[in-house]
């Protein structure tokens, strides 16, 4: 019988004389280079990726010279992967490496775990000038992740779909695929496949059944075939980020997801004026009235710093409460606040009880404020001053037509499994914090802080109760998709709980006349792989700031109970 032919491309063989025709569908087996291979007794053929090797030959087994490093092309090898784990072109990239070169000059190679693909489907086109690499085994995960309707599958799908598109006619990926063919201009570097089996060296107790073990040998091997190439791991997954570590590799997490690095460079939407404001920008103050309201345009270096809805406050000889309505270089325009702390201003019985909470009022209560997001720890009066300043502009102004309150259903312990009944029987459970505030804002008792609609018996109230009930709607995250909310008061419960996408889905649904009022506490995030700089509360924050139609208060004081606060501040 016949041998088979030579390959026609340069490859390590052992003993390639005396293969056996049977040996043929083993072929593209990987025999791993220690030197207990010279214990086999039989010959084995050993196919590698056409890329240059930089390891030592091993002693104990007779191989053919390896072809010179300038015939060896850069199949199956991708370019170093950003060390900023994906961080795209930003400034926050540059702070960890993401948008900088290699030291020598030459593109990064990032290596993608699974999870980062399933994680953010556009990760691919976040890596700048560098290159990818995508493992084999991290396609056959994406492709036992792509079934069902949960939001990782529906990743799983995307992520193939952007695959084939960037494939295209393509079938010799050797030179690797243009990353920018999709019209994506930020994305300057290549994606490569693992396009043939790659040997590695890794420690014995390491199965090499599991998935991981088996990403850690690709990126192993890159490493020691491209010695002069910055090969990076990106996984979300810690454990095995801290494998690689041990193994004395590169890996980083992925964090172009990430809105801040930290988070106490949050913009809270108020600003502490200094004390010399009034000596740099009391020159050439212009003031006038309009509709109850007095306007000031201020001119010096400070009003660069501004934002468009920002809260100015100066507490001194001429205090000044004012909220910013237009910047144009140098030169603002103030315009002075409607004072809810006074008890002629309530709203629903409730008044402000401190700077922070009045603020807060102002934007709930502005007609011209479409978007309003109120940040704070436990006890800061968000979920009752939203609600009052809803029933207010529903019951009484009728501004809108209902209240409609939504949250992420995510559990702080254990879940308790399925709940019986309709859709709003199913959250009420979920809205402990609606039932609360309700009793306290339908409250006869003045001493309580909140008079409510003035109803001091039993019958009263519970009329009252009747009609507020029959104006707020609890809806599930669930069934948001497609819909359209008219003239309506969106309330966004516990938003530190969304993800990016998530709460893109909630306030696109707003139409014509919509108010959507997003309330949270970057310091309790239940649901898993979320952080303070990618939670959804923190990405709206950060992109409408300087909108004209949307407003951000972070509350800083308790009025919970003496208790709550003492607790927050030292638990």
């Amino acid at each position: 019988m016949p041998l088979p032919k030579l390959p026609t491309r340069p490859a390590a063989i052992l003993d390639l004389a005396n293969i056996d025709a049977s040996r043929q569908s083993h072929a593209a087996q990987v025999v791993d280079l220690q030197p207990t291979l010279e214990n086999f007794d039989e010959p084995v053929l050993l196919v590698e990726a056409d890329v240059p090797v930089s390891r030592p030959h091993v002693a104990p087994i007779t191989l053919p010279a390896r072809p010179p490093a300038g015939k060896r092309s850069a199949r199956g090898t991708p370019p170093a992967p950003v060390t900023g784990a994906a961080k795209s072109s930003t400034a926050r990239s540059a702070k960890r490496g993401g948008g900088k070169p290699s030291p020598d000059g030459t593109r990064k190679l990032f290596v993608l775990d699974t999870n980062v693909l399933l994680h953010d489907p556009s990760s691919l086109f976040r890596f700048e000038e560098h290159d990818i690499f995508l493992p084999m085994m991290t396609l056959e995960e994406l492709d036992h992740q792509k079934k069902g309707m949960s939001e990782v599958a529906r990743n799983a799908r995307q992520v193939s779909r952007t695959l084939d598109a960037l494939v295209g006619d393509h079938r010799l990926f050797e030179d690797g695929l243009a990353l920018s063919s999709l019209g994506n201009k930020d994305a300057n570097g290549k994606l490569y496949f693992q396009t043939s089996a790659i040997a590695s060296m890794l420690p014995s107790d390491l199965p090499m059944g599991k998935a991981d073990n088996q990403i850690l040998g690709v990126v192993r091997a890159l490493h020691e075939r491209h010695p002069t190439r910055e090969v990076v791991l990106v996984s979300k997954d810690i454990n095995m980020r801290l494998k690689a570590f041990a193994l004395g590799m590169a890996a980083e997490d992925y964090f172009n997801d990430q809105v801040l690095e930290d988070s106490d460079l949050l913009y809270s939407g108020v600003l502490q004026l200094p004390e010399s404001f009034w000596n740099k920008h009391g020159k050439g103050v212009e003031s006038w009235q309009q509709s109850g309201t007095t306007f000031y345009r201020i001119t010096g270096p400070l009003c660069t710093q501004f934002m468009v809805n920002q809260f100015v406050y100066f507490e001194g000889s001429m205090p000044l409460y004012a909220q910013v309505r237009e910047v144009n270089g140098k030169s603002a325009i103030l315009a002075t606040l409607r004072d809810y702390t006074h008890g002629k201003n309530n709203v629903w019985g409730v008044t402000a009880r401190n700077r922070e909470q009045n603020f807060a009022m102002n934007l709930l209560m502005n007609p011209e404020c479409d978007f309003v997001s109120l940040l704070g720890q436990a006890g800061t009066g968000k979920t009752l001053m939203t609600l009052a300043a809803g029933l207010a502009q529903v019951l009484e102004t009728k501004r809108y037509t209902e209240i409609i309150m939504t949250r992420v259903t995510v559990p702080v312990g254990e879940d308790i499994g399925f709940l019986p009944g309709t859709e709003e029987e199913k959250m009420l459970p979920w809205m402990g914090a609606l039932e609360d505030n309700l009793d306290v804002l339908n409250m006869g008792d003045t001493e309580s802080g909140a008079t409510g609609s003035g109803h001091g018996n039993d019958w009263g109230r519970a009329a009252t109760m009747d009609l507020i009930r029959s104006r707020i709607k609890v809806k599930s995250l669930n069934f948001m998709r497609g819909r359209t909310f008219l003239n309506k008061y969106l309330i966004i419960d516990e938003a530190q709980n969304l993800t990016p996408k998530q709460m893109k889905t909630l306030i696109t649904r707003a139409g014509p006349g919509t108010k959507v009022i997003c309330l949270g506490n970057i310091a309790q995030i239940d649901t898993p792989y979320l952080t303070e700089g990618s939670s959804g509360l923190t990405f709206v924050v950060d992109r409408f700031k300087g909108w004209p139609h949307a407003g951000t208060v972070t509350l800083q004081r308790g009025e919970r109970s003496r208790l709550a606060d003492y607790a927050g501040e030292v638990l």
